[in-house]
């Protein structure tokens, strides 16, 4: 093993959409049936895979909702407001064990730059970061690991993957990766040692 591979939403970094809306809509009932309405997680997606929110928002049908979801950019940062630091505690362990640390992200191209002014450290921790937004192909497509491969010069079975997702998991797996799905720091942590890589 010669890499850990880190997802960053939900592992390293909390991230919570509902946030962007809640100013405008007051409650987060409100604002969860406003995401379910415009059909949000799917837009989002598109998002990570490379569209602009702008082209998004265009799609929705409701003038109030089309505004509304307008101003997800703007609001962008309330929605990542803290890291989880006992992730980012281990960090600093595996590269004392040699290891490299690299990142693989579902995260638009757009948002993406309010991500790293927001929590610098994701500018300075990873030796290679792919970034769905940016290359275009979304987890748990094959591409997006086999993009990191190349840019790091690493084989798949030279990495241990960590996703908060199971079906990313599942997909680094099919990939030749061993994975780890990540529910906690603790969690890990334990993993981690028991894998021998702590």
């Amino acid at each position: 093993m010669k890499a850990v591979v880190f997802d960053i939403g939900n592992v390293l970094v909390r991230w919570d959409a509902a946030q962007a809306f809640l100013p405008a809509l007051g409650d987060r009932v409100a604002v969860l049936a406003f995401l379910d309405r415009i059909g949000f997680a799917a837009l989002n997606l598109r998002g990570d895979a490379g569209e602009t929110f702008a082209a998004l928002a265009d799609e929705i049908t409701d003038p109030a909702d089309r505004a509304l979801f307008a101003t997800y950019l703007s609001n962008y940062a309330s929605t990542i407001p803290e890291t989880i630091e006992g992730t980012w505690a281990l960090i600093p362990r595996l590269r004392e064990r040699g290891l490299q640390i690299h990142a693989i992200t579902n995260w638009s191209a757009e948002t993406w730059p309010i991500g790293l002014a927001t929590h610098p450290r994701l500018a300075t921790s990873f030796g290679v970061t792919v970034v769905s937004g940016q290359d275009r192909v979304l987890k748990p497509d094959p591409r997006i690991f086999a993009l990191l491969c190349a840019r790091a010069g690493l084989e798949p079975e030279d990495r241990l993957f960590i996703d908060d997702s199971l079906k990313n998991v599942e997909g680094a797996r099919a990939f030749g990766m061993q994975a780890h799905h990540f529910v906690s720091p603790e969690t890990l942590e334990t993993d981690l040692v028991e894998r021998g890589l702590l």
